[in-house]
């Protein structure tokens, strides 16, 4: 466990190990600072003590953010250490995880203490259900598994993964996991939307966070969304 990086003015990642059926993909949590100083977490990570006092020194949480339907493993601890925060999720997640008690559905529409901070748009056509966010002032994209950007591994057999799916030491999606797109057709017009965003830096769950030029980066990593498919 990392402590909290800086990534732009108000904006903190901490990075953490996570296996995924054997692989070694990692996780990141984004911490956004709101204008008025209150604090969202996306997509928690376990939290340390230290950590905790980290955060605590930026502000104080009251929200946290479970992005889409796989992102909610340390939600609940995430609640105990920061009781007074709103927990987000969007609906698909909370008919799955019914023992959480969430306080609202995270969707397009943004709650008033990140209205126009974080610009919400939710990835249609997909089991995901993920909800993005732009942070224009740092025009930053905040994400969990748009794609990946895996410059190294040292792990061979999650490298061999990468390797074999093509997206070894490029941005982009392994073919096994574009299966979680049932509707391209729906996929696309979100992809469309995403895209009319001028974000140059994104941050993402899984991989190196891309620094420079990561509009072209997604357009590039998801153009497979856009081959011909017989089905939709």
């Amino acid at each position: 466990m990392s402590s909290l990086q800086a990534v732009a003015p108000n904006l903190w990642v901490v990075d953490t190990p996570h296996h995924f059926f054997g692989l070694h993909i990692g996780s990141r949590m984004t911490v956004v600072r709101l204008r008025g100083g209150k604090v969202v977490l996306h997509s928690p990570v376990p939290l340390t003590a230290a950590l905790c006092d980290q955060i605590r020194a930026i502000g104080p949480v009251h929200h946290i953010l479970c992005p889409n339907r796989f992102h909610h493993m340390y939600a609940a601890a995430a609640v105990e250490v920061f009781p007074e925060a709103m927990l987000h999720g969007p609906a698909a997640l909370q008919r799955k995880r019914r023992e959480l008690k969430f306080d609202a559905v995270l969707s397009e529409t943004p709650h008033p203490d990140w209205q126009g901070e974080l610009l919400p748009l939710t990835i249609e056509g997909s089991v995901l259900n993920e909800t993005l966010f732009y942070h224009p002032d740092s025009r930053t994209l905040i994400s969990c598994d748009l794609v990946e950007n895996f410059r190294r591994c040292s792990h061979a057999p999650t490298r061999w993964y990468l390797r074999l799916g093509g997206i070894f030491g490029t941005v982009g999606w392994h073919p096994l996991l574009r299966l979680a797109y049932f509707n391209r057709r729906r996929a696309r017009a979100s992809i469309d939307r995403l895209l009319a965003w001028p974000f140059e830096r994104l941050i993402l769950s899984h991989g190196d966070i891309i620094y420079n030029d990561a509009h072209a980066a997604v357009r590039s990593g998801m153009a497979w969304l856009y081959q011909t498919r017989p089905a939709n």
